[in-house]
């Protein structure tokens, strides 16, 4: 019935025409032509409206699952939907363009702090160097950014790329958590100004460390593998000391070549540490060699990123000493109150003695500061009170190794293994109490942690006498997700029944990872330690093997070559 409508319709219109406006065909036939036109555009408009509306719920779509276990979902999927290509990138893409969203916003934070250091000229001393801190903080951050982007945009994500990307993303979260705690004794509103900026810089790190996790390409894990950065071992070192690093540090001093050498007496080329370092070359790809000779060197050093592959052989534990005095007391950040601050990749040092002689009234006085990737210590020692050795970030390996201190001795956020280590507590002010650890991982999805294996845990010389007269403690939570774990160590009788102490109330007793395994000795008995959710007394050889040399620093990869002596699993 349409069909004979319309042609009625047709029949009628067109005699109608015929016989009483055919002057008026052209305009008529015009005004067709602009109706049909419309509707046509109408349609076309249509179209382009719900394929515009179906890509949009796409990308959304693409940016919420994408976003599915980050800590921060809204920051997530905002960031993701701000990037118009998302539906034809794949997922390290999608992290490569969230990573580059990061660093122009560490970018702007950093120009904040510059402003503010000039703007505000009655800021007091401390105030000034937690800001140039932050400065310095913020290169390293955006570096190990940039090497994260250069890794995520390959073709290829295999287990070295991988875990590389997820130690420089640890770091450069740590490092920002780092400005901020530099503010922790000032008066003023510095923090306050840069806070909300450090702490959105933070949560989209955060993020990309959890959208790391689902990237197929990375390497099988064990179940519940908790260090796997680490990596493995060879002949009871991290692979990733060369053979030729491993002929170095065993060998006798006598029998090594070396590049420079320091003497207090002039015998070598240069007198101080300071100048040899400044003296090597920058961004050295092989081994360059100081040794430095017995004597007592007054200073303080720093390592920066560019001197790369250095390493320091000195004539013995006690013989070879580099100290000084820097405290928080006198107006440093624990940050920079360190004696040696290392920074450059690769750095190994043999035989020598850090220390930070500011005593216990002095508080945080850091013996070394190491914040370098692939860094490995021999038969040092490190000497101080609170605060002695800050493993900062990324992966590190000590190995024959004494530290002496009272409060949070062993403190920071890198991937660190001690292996074979003796760790003494001294004695400390009166009202004060021991603790071993404070370690600092602050975001779940960080691969950090102290992780201490076969050591002996014992009192100083200087405690013993009064050892009685004061607790000691083998750690406390000093982030929110500090993670912690001794395996197969001596524990003397100093240690409190309980093990650990609280920081602050329930703070991070349900977050932490504390763990024992094995252990000996009269202090090892776990009958009485505490029972927060987070502690676990570790029974099986396959959850204490995920904090070897192996699985934690992925060791066998890098530790080879420099010559130190270690175990890559439980013994």
């Amino acid at each position: 019935m349409l069909e004979i409508h319309c042609y009625h319709f047709s029949f009628f219109f067109f005699f109608f025409i015929s016989r009483k406006m055919l002057p008026h065909i052209p305009c008529i036939l015009s005004a067709l032509h602009v109706i049909l036109l419309f509707s046509a555009t109408q349609f076309s408009i249509t179209a382009e409206a719900t394929r515009a509306l179906e890509q949009t719920q796409l990308h959304f779509h693409v940016a919420n699952s994408t976003c599915e276990g980050t800590l921060y979902p809204d920051l997530c999927v905002s960031t993701l939907t701000s990037f118009p290509d998302l539906t034809s990138k794949n997922l390290p893409q999608m992290i490569c363009s969230v990573v580059n969203h990061t660093i122009y916003e560490v970018t702007l934070s950093s120009s904040n702090c510059s402003s503010l250091r000039k703007k505000l000229p009655s800021l007091n001393k401390l105030e000034q160097r937690a800001l140039d801190d932050c400065l310095d903080l913020f290169d390293e951050t955006v570096e190990e950014l940039k090497t994260t982007v250069a890794d995520l945009c390959q073709s290829t994500i295999g287990p070295k790329r991988y875990h590389d990307s997820q130690t420089l993303l640890s770091g450069a979260m740590t490092n920002l958590y780092t400005c901020l705690d530099g503010f922790a004794y000032s008066k003023g509103h510095v923090r306050e100004k840069i806070e909300e900026g450090l702490m959105e810089i933070s949560h989209l790190v955060s993020n990309s460390l959890a959208m790391l996790k689902k990237v197929p390409e990375k390497k099988k894990q064990l179940k519940n593998e908790i260090f796997p950065e680490y990596g493995k071992m060879k002949d009871g070192f991290p692979s990733w000391v060369t053979p030729k690093d491993r002929k170095l540090l065993q060998a006798q001093v006598n029998e090594t070549k070396f590049d420079l050498v320091v003497a207090k007496d002039g015998s070598g080329n240069f007198t101080t540490i300071g100048e040899a370092v400044a003296a090597a070359p920058n961004s050295s790809a092989t081994r360059f060699v100081i040794h430095i000779k017995a004597g007592a060197y007054f200073e303080n050093v720093e390592v920066i990123r560019r001197k790369t592959n250095l390493m320091w052989v000195g004539d013995g534990i006690g013989k070879t000493v580099v100290k000084a005095s820097r405290n928080v007391v006198d107006g440093w950040t624990t940050f920079q109150s360190a004696t040696v601050a290392v920074v450059g990749d690769g750095f190994i040092a043999k035989g020598v003695t850090f220390e930070n002689s500011a005593g216990p009234s002095k508080h945080q006085a850091v013996a070394l500061r190491n914040g370098a990737d692939f860094s490995a210590f021999y038969q040092c020692s490190f000497v101080a009170y609170q605060d002695t050795l800050y493993v900062h970030s990324l992966r590190q390996f000590y190995r024959e190794c004494d530290v002496y201190g009272t409060v949070d001795f062993i403190f920071g956020n890198a991937a660190a293994v001690l292996q074979n280590c003796n760790l003494y507590a001294r004695k400390p002010n009166k009202n004060q109490r021991n603790l071993f650890t404070a370690q600092g991982r602050e975001d779940p999805n960080q691969s950090t942690g102290i992780s201490i294996i076969n050591c002996k845990v014992a009192a100083a010389a200087d405690l013993i006498p009064v050892k009685s007269e004061f607790r000691n403690y083998l750690g406390r939570p000093w982030k929110m997700y500090s993670r912690t774990v001794f395996l197969n160590s001596l524990m003397e009788d100093l240690i409190e029944p309980a093990g650990w102490l609280e920081w602050n109330g329930t703070f991070a007793l349900d977050t932490l990872y504390y763990g024992e395994y094995n252990n000996r000795g009269p202090g090892a008995n776990t009958s009485g330690r505490v029972t927060w959710p987070g502690y676990r007394v570790i029974t099986n050889s396959t959850e204490a093997s995920q904090f070897t040399v192996q699985n934690f620093i992925q060791g066998n990869e890098w530790l080879n070559s420099y010559g130190i002596p270690f175990f890559s699993d439980l013994t």
